[in-house]
């Protein structure tokens, strides 16, 4: 299946050399990735998938020092044969773990700049199922916002006080219960129409 897919970043002339890794792997390096924000995968025409399959698209900053960590972009098929995928928010592995404070005590590793995108052709069944995983992690998203806003709200409410009962505090700020409310009711309204508003 050599040729069979490409590849377009923009201000970069088309790449159409994966290479195989087994029967139904390939994968193709992309150097000096760091300013990629858009990535377009297709099948370039010369032979259609087997049938009942899908490419599966995945994206990965190689690190030498450990194992290929892949994040799934979409797919394509022969019913759609091409996609437009975002990937200049996909994190590498040491963006990841830029927390670490003592990341530096045992000396920087070498970034690596290039990327790779591997595509794999899978049944087709493994896109519903992958449709109903991401789905069912988007629920578990919204209802641990919502129950952590929730608490959020009754635990500062469980402090309210009337403007009667409060006494004079030099140096200590106070917010109108009414504008944390306000809060919690954009962002459970936000959270409901895009679950993944919160990233950008």
């Amino acid at each position: 299946m050599s040729n069979v897919f490409g590849l377009i970043v923009s201000g970069r002339l088309v790449q159409t050399d994966f290479a195989p890794l087994s029967e139904t792997q390939f994968l193709i390096t992309i150097s000096e990735a760091d300013t990629i924000n858009h990535a377009v995968v297709f099948l370039t025409g010369l032979a259609p998938l087997p049938a009942g399959t899908v490419g599966m698209v995945y994206w990965s900053w190689p690190d030498p020092a450990a194992p290929p960590n892949w994040q799934l972009l979409g797919h394509i098929s022969n019913t759609k044969p091409s996609a437009i995928f975002k990937i200049g928010n996909l994190k590498k592995l040491h963006e990841l773990s830029n927390e670490n404070k003592f990341i530096s005590a045992f000396g920087q590793q070498q970034i690596c700049h290039n990327a790779q995108i591997g595509i794999a052709i899978e049944p087709e069944a493994n896109v519903q199922l992958l449709a109903s995983s991401v789905a069912q992690q988007q629920n578990n998203y919204i209802t641990f916002a919502q129950k952590m806003l929730e608490n959020l709200v009754n635990f500062v409410a469980s402090f309210s006080v009337t403007q009667d009962q409060m006494t004079p505090t030099p140096g200590v700020s106070y917010i109108p219960l009414n504008t944390l409310h306000n809060w919690y009711q954009n962002f459970e309204r936000r959270l409901q129409q895009n679950p993944n508003f919160w990233k950008n």
